[in-house]
């Protein structure tokens, strides 16, 4: 056949056909492996499905073959391909994994999946994604690493991975993701240093890894970040100075670097050039120097935490600080005990929203100022304790009208407490000298149900019990104040280190800023235990008249100076018949109102009467709070999932990955702290593991939903005890090897 004869014969229809299909299904088949389609979003979605192992709102009800998985909840697709580019699970109660198949769903621009109860790792897969624009997954209980290769992702925007268990290093990776606007690893456990690549984040508005392990100092290239409006990094172990171009970012708003180990001095022009400044809080470091007299000019502050440093000198004028709601310098070495250094005071009279003025802890001098009298109604705290103030209190401090904590203790006070501190009535505190004896003073609020009831109860209990850990009551007064309306009070033995709810969570009620840190080891945590314990064995077995406590909980334990533990507030009290230990009279239908939510033992909700099951069951709750630093109403413990049930599902082989890593920081029956790594193996010492174990044990015993079921509380005293003198054993074993060998070396060095 000749080449003319060929091309003049028409191809057949059946071959153009044949290759168009051929074709078709070679781009289909490349679009399903490299792109994706469809049906790929749609298997993706069924096997992210699959590893959510509860649902209790039924929100993946709707992911079945009954409806376009484009109309699922939680799921938006793209109109044009129907491909998902959103799935916002936010706050859905889900408890499970993520599938790496997350990583299928390609046009995914927002992954939110926000405040459930995620757990194990996040998925490397998620690289794949290289549109994604916001990946929010805080407040879940994510462990292991964060993923290295969410570089790949080039157009992400936010990253929020706050209030999860990650641990290792922040990789230096994410530097190159010039898009990004937030990045927020706050409340994990991350190791290693601030990345100084992430100078080079052009976009960076938010930075936030606060309550971590970092460590090192803050990279000097943070000073390029222009836009930078927020730079939270406290509760680290950061250290040496501030770059001084941080303090130049004029877009700066919130400035937190509180709890670390940072030294150096604040800037003289601080208050000029931060002029947008708002929040500044450097609490618990190594600052030295004055408090910049320009920090006047920055208006817009509400918040000036400066305790907890080696600032010196006078306090300038702050009378340009018209919206500071919160203003805390103790802690310090202010003042020199001269005749004006309250002059300061004064100017925070034009301090509108002023709630907290704590200046205790210096060396401020002189006459406390009648100016005080004229500060904002809104004022709820005032610290003036452990100074050299002197002269009289001014007759008008009835006029702070919402006062509830005043402590001017340990100061040189003269004159008669004035009768307008009656006018006072919702102060509560914290604290005056008696006869060289400090002591603390509860006010009742009596406009509150049931105050006169409560105060009653308190003096019953307290009137005939002592104990070495019971808080002992001085004096109760009743009585009228000026304007004849009833006044009473309690007259309490001061305990210098407060209460333990504070020793045991960093966040304080002031807008979670930290205000001291935790340094609580195991023994002393173990001897506080049973110094709880044996003040309720005390109530429940050898009083008079069984006495039931009804609101056992860390807030209600006192700390002496020796940090002796101390149980107080005794006004939800019970008296109960010493043979049936059952209360004197049925009043079961305000039953529910017993206790404190999280402590309340759950047969107290359902009209029971009150017993000495119910104390055993808040101790218990108290004690598994107390050794893996979580609180029972903890964002983590929701719908099915208590504390109680938290530590059950870890006993015994998951204890490590519980307790609270902070034990193990700063310990005086432990090596010092230098690396993460030695606190891993010291969680995994058999005896420290074994004790854990054990005190985990009586918690759950004792906090178990029966009543009857619960551990007897002399028990729990004995157990203790036993445990104690193990780890005990163990320490002083310990420490005579490491005398041997320092006996050794000094013998080998002489010879």
């Amino acid at each position: 056949m000749g080449l003319s004869q060929w091309s003049s014969s028409p191809p057949s229809s059946s071959f153009f056909m044949h290759a168009f299909i051929l074709l078709w299904w070679c781009g289909l088949l490349v679009t399903s492996v490299v792109g994706g389609n469809n049906e790929t979003d749609r298997l993706a979605l069924l096997e992210f499905k699959a590893k959510i192992i509860d649902d209790p709102l039924q929100v993946l009800s709707s992911w079945n073959d009954s409806i376009h998985f484009c109309q699922w909840r939680g799921v938006t697709c793209g109109r044009r391909h129907q491909r998902v580019i959103v799935l916002d699970l936010r706050t859905s109660k889900l408890i499970g994994s993520i599938s790496p198949h997350v990583g299928n769903l390609s046009s995914l621009k927002n992954l939110i999946l926000s405040n459930n109860s995620f757990h194990n790792e996040i998925p490397s897969e998620i690289d794949r994604l290289r549109r994604l624009q916001f990946l929010l997954m805080s407040n879940n209980t994510y462990i292991g690493k964060i993923p290295r290769n969410l570089s790949h992702c080039t157009n992400l925007k936010i990253i929020d991975f706050g209030r999860n268990l990650l641990d290792g290093e922040i990789p230096t990776t994410l530097g190159t993701l010039s898009k990004l606007r937030l990045i927020n690893f706050d409340f994990n456990d991350l190791t290693g240093s601030i990345p100084p690549s992430f100078g080079n984040l052009s976009s960076l508005k938010v930075f936030g890894t606060a309550y971590n392990n970092l460590g090192g100092s803050v990279p000097t290239s943070f000073g390029q970040l222009m836009k930078l409006t927020f730079f939270g990094v406290g509760v680290n172990r950061l250290s040496r100075r501030i770059p001084p171009s941080i303090f130049n970012l004029s877009s700066l708003k919130v400035f937190v670097v509180g709890l670390n180990q940072i030294q150096g001095h604040l800037p003289s022009d601080i208050g000029i050039t931060l002029p947008n400044i708002e929040k500044i809080s450097i609490s618990s470091n190594q600052f030295t120097g004055p408090i910049p007299i320009s920090i006047s000019k920055a208006s817009n502050i509400k918040l000036l935490e400066l305790d907890e440093n080696k600032l010196r000198g006078r306090v300038p004028s702050l009378e340009k600080l018209y919206r500071v709601s919160m203003f805390v310098i103790a802690f310090n070495e202010l003042g020199n005990g001269g005749a004006n250094d309250l002059i300061f005071l004064c100017s925070l009279t034009n301090s509108t929203y002023l709630t907290y003025l704590v200046i205790n802890m210096n060396n401020f001098g002189g006459e406390l100022p009648k100016c005080i009298v004229n500060f904002s109604t809104t004022l709820t705290f005032l610290y003036l304790d452990n100074n050299k103030i002197s002269g009289n209190i001014p007759l008008g401090i009835g006029n702070l009208i919402n006062l509830e904590d005043l402590r001017m203790w340990n100061n040189k006070l003269s004159g008669n407490i004035p009768s307008e501190i009656g006018k006072l009535r919702k102060l509560q505190i914290g604290i005056f000298d008696q006869d060289c004896c400090k002591v603390a003073i509860k006010v009742l609020n009596l406009l509150h149900h049931g105050a006169s009831k409560s105060f009653i109860a308190k003096c019953e209990a307290l009137r005939n019990i002592r104990h070495r850990n019971l808080v002992k009551v001085l004096i109760a007064c009743s009585g009228v104040d000026y304007q004849g309306h009833d006044f009473k009070a309690l007259v309490y033995e001061f305990m210098t280190n407060d209460n333990l709810d504070g020793w045991l969570h960093l966040v304080s009620r002031r807008n979670e800023v930290p205000k001291k840190k935790n340094d609580l080891n195991l023994l002393q945590r173990l001897n506080i235990a049973i110094n709880i314990a044996h003040a309720l064995e005390y109530l429940h077995h050898h009083c008079h008249t069984p006495i039931v406590h009804c609101d056992l909980k860390p807030s209600n334990v006192l700390l002496n100076d020796e940090m002796i533990g101390h149980v107080g507030d005794f006004g939800l009290a019970r008296f109960l018949q010493e043979a049936t230990q059952e209360c004197f009279t049925n009043q079961s239908s305000s039953i529910g109102l017993r206790g404190t939510i999280g402590y309340a033992t759950p047969e107290y909700g359902m009209g029971n009467e009150v017993s000495i099951y119910g104390d055993v069951y808040s101790y218990g709750i108290l004690l598994l709070e107390m050794f893996i630093g979580k609180r029972p109403t903890d964002n983590i413990f929701k719908d099915n999932l208590n504390l109680h049930d938290f530590v059950t599902r870890a006993m015994p082989e998951q204890v490590s990955n519980i307790v609270d890593p902070i034990i193990f920081w700063k310990s005086e029956d432990m090596e010092t702290r230098t690396n993460d790594t030695q606190i891993q193996n010291r969680i995994g010492c058999p005896k420290i593991l074994e004790c854990l174990i054990l005190i985990f044990g009586i918690g759950v015993s004792c906090s178990m939903e029966s009543p009857r079921e619960r551990m007897n509380i002399s028990d729990v005293v004995a157990q203790l005890h036993l445990m104690r003198e193990k780890l005990l054993r163990t320490r002083i074993r310990r420490e005579r090897l490491q005398l041997t060998g320092k006996l050794f070396m000094t013998q080998y060095l002489l010879l």
